[in-house]
């Protein structure tokens, strides 16, 4: 293993205009290839109609919630002066984030009992890549 930073990519095949992928799985198996077993995990999103997020991987509701809360917050129409008629989702993706550290500790992510890492669509469907960076401590 190098001592140096890992990045692998992970393609998301997002199905709606707007929805949370869950993508735990597919990070896991990035940092357990890393062979790094103590260090952080880096999730980035390089697009801007996209983000990630860590939140409750238990109740499907708290998901949908939150899809419905930002459709509320930043409707798809608006007087917005993007010329794309994206912008809505361009302002989700800046409220999100585009970003997660999360720690590894024994070569897994040290996710909270009920957290998983979502990928989040807000101008779907769409082929999307998400970076993973492994570093050790």
């Amino acid at each position: 293993m190098d001592d140096g930073p890992m990045t692998q990519e992970v393609v998301v095949r997002t199905g709606r205009h707007s929805e949370l992928r869950d993508v735990t799985a597919a990070v896991e198996e990035r940092v357990a290839s890393s062979g790094v077993r103590e260090g952080v995990c880096l999730v980035f999103v390089p697009h801007t109609t996209a983000g990630v997020l860590i939140n409750e991987n238990a109740d499907p509701g708290v998901l949908e919630d939150v899809i419905a809360t930002l459709d509320r917050l930043v409707p798809w129409k608006g007087d917005y002066r993007h010329n794309e008629d994206n912008a809505a989702a361009h302002i989700k993706a800046i409220l999100v984030g585009a970003s997660q550290l999360v720690p590894v500790r024994d070569g897994r992510l040290s996710l909270g009992r009920w957290q998983g890492i979502y990928f989040a669509e807000f101008d779907g469907p769409r082929e999307r890549r998400l970076q993973v960076t492994v570093r050790p401590a």
